[in-house]
């Protein structure tokens, strides 16, 4: 039977179109924005990789190259075709946070701060801007959510076979859905929930989710497992920024808009301690657990970004039931305060300012978005660094490779020291005349050197040497420096002849996973 709260619902509630008209406008509002810059870095990479469409790829499931390849044949290379795929899958993710506060008991105004809270968090912003695997795992997270207070409101325990068949496809589109899998598993321990576990059910949802999985958990063993190499390799660079327990906390309050804490965390509490939301207590002990995790393994701060949705949906029944009874004026009072702050801080995290205009905002805010790597920047933050400078590239590499002579232009490859270069160089490379791009990076190591010998090849970056000590000769043909883009990316371009060996006999120890 369902709980009592839900009872002052009526059919012709206002609170989903309310709901539906918010996603409508997360999703226009993202086209609208999604060819303010430039292309990003890791788009440029998984395009590369839609090319190369197979079971796995060193740092990611396949899902998001099938997604790219989906994309660009539906919708062209331009940005807006690009990116409609993430933002719709945004405007989803809204949709069905609303959803879930209404059958976690709220009403109108709960389904509807639910969903404004989405797209409000400053992290929501900036996942569903770009084509990556950060756009969907939101909205696969409160997928699963979804279906577990199905089960549990309705005791409908076929809803853990959708469970399964989500949760596969989120492995399928980046391996942190594992931790959101154990802290199920271990919530559904800790809560009376743990009767399903004796339902069919949930164990015909397991088995579809590892049959997802499947291919992908072959290729990885095939491969000897190159993602836990390469993450081997990242700690110890130590490139992620790490961060204590309470620094962790402080980053969660940021990257989700400061305003939104009394939100989740009221969620969060209601989830935990009132006696309406015990009943979907599991939930709080999933965010629980996740938190735990990532702080004791030393995850990045937006790794929980997935789960808030959620907590979002909790808080906005817990609000509603406390502003029933007693300052229902704080109602419209807080969710000005909401779309004010909003509006304060979505130029830090999207593009709908100039990038001069962006640089005095800024300045004048006092405010940056927590960081997550350590990375020589410039003048923009790391995300928006990543969109700038990699046409220009592209066009001073064709400028190099053009003026060679024709026969040894057919026989000079581009070799690139990142998936991004090497990506940009692919993606933009033939409007210059240039073949594809050569790399040691990630994936592109598994693609080989194709058929160059290393007779001729443009080198780009290479720590500033061109591989002196592999060349015959080596001299600086050309430099990238584009003003806004990440400093690393600030390098020369060598010309290099005479590999002393092969790319063919050098290629096995080349590797750079990084």
């Amino acid at each position: 039977m369902r709980n009592d709260f839900q009872s002052h619902r009526s059919p012709s509630s206002i609170g989903p179109v309310i709901v539906l008209s918010l996603a409508a406008a997360d999703l226009v509002f993202h086209l609208l924005i999604a060819n303010r810059y430039g292309i990003f870095r890791d788009e440029l990479y998984y395009l590369a990789c839609s090319e190369h469409l197979g079971a796995g790829y060193v740092d990611q499931p396949p899902l998001i190259a099938f997604v790219a390849w989906i994309a660009r044949h539906l919708f062209g290379e331009s940005l807006i075709g690009l990116r409609f795929l993430p933002a719709l899958a945004g405007a989803v993710t809204v949709w069905l946070t609303g959803k879930l506060a209404r059958d976690l008991g709220g009403g109108g105004f709960a389904q509807a701060l639910a969903a404004l809270a989405v797209i409000a968090a400053p992290i929501f912003l900036l996942m569903h801007h770009w084509l990556t695997m950060n756009a969907f795992e939101p909205l696969i997270w409160i997928a699963c959510a979804w279906c577990i207070v199905r089960a549990i409101d309705r005791n409908e325990p076929r809803s853990w076979l959708w469970f399964g068949v989500l949760l596969g496809v989120g492995m399928e589109n980046k391996y942190s859905t594992a931790f959101f899998a154990f802290a199920v598993a271990g919530a559904l321990l800790l809560t009376p929930q743990r009767r399903f576990l004796a339902n069919r059910w949930i164990w015909l949802g397991a088995a579809c989710s590892l049959l997802i999985f499947l291919p992908n958990l072959i290729w990885l063993v095939r491969h000897d497992f190159p993602f836990l190499e390469l993450m081997h390799n990242i700690r110890s660079t130590h490139r992620d920024v790490v961060r204590g327990p309470v620094a962790f906390i402080a980053d969660q309050v940021k990257l989700m808009n400061p305003t939104l804490f009394p939100l989740w965390a009221g969620g969060l509490g209601w989830l935990f301690f009132s006696r309406q939301g015990s009943r979907f207590r599991i939930l709080g002990w999933i965010y629980a657990l996740l938190l735990a995790a990532f702080i004791v393994l030393k995850g990045k701060n937006y790794y929980l970004a997935p789960v808030y949705p959620m907590l979002f949906s909790a808080g906005g029944v817990a609000l509603e039931n406390l502003s029933r009874l007693r300052m229902r004026w704080s109602r419209p009072v807080y969710v000005v305060l909401v779309v004010v702050v909003t509006c304060l801080l979505a130029p830090l995290a999207v593009p709908v300012l100039s990038v001069e205009n962006y640089l005095r905002y800024q300045k004048a805010l006092g405010f940056e978005p927590p960081k997550a790597e350590n990375q020589p920047t410039g003048p923009l933050p790391q995300h928006f660094a990543d969109e700038f400078g990699w046409e220009e590239m592209a066009r001073e590499v064709g400028r190099i490779y053009n003026a060679l002579p024709p026969e040894q232009r057919a026989k000079t490859a581009i070799f690139a020291n990142s998936y991004g270069q090497a990506g940009a160089i692919d993606f933009f490379g033939k409007k210059y005349g240039l073949p594809k791009s050569i790399s040691n990076h990630q994936s592109y190591w598994f693609w080989g050197p194709r058929d160059y010998t290393g007779e001729s090849v443009i080198v780009l970056g290479s720590d500033g040497t061109g591989d002196r000590e592999h060349f015959a000769t080596v001299e600086v043909a050309g430099q990238t420096d584009h003003p806004y883009s990440r400093l690393d990316e600030h390098f020369d371009i060598f010309l290099c002849r005479d590999l002393n060996t092969t790319l063919q006999k050098l290629w096995p120890k080349a590797k750079k996973w990084n």
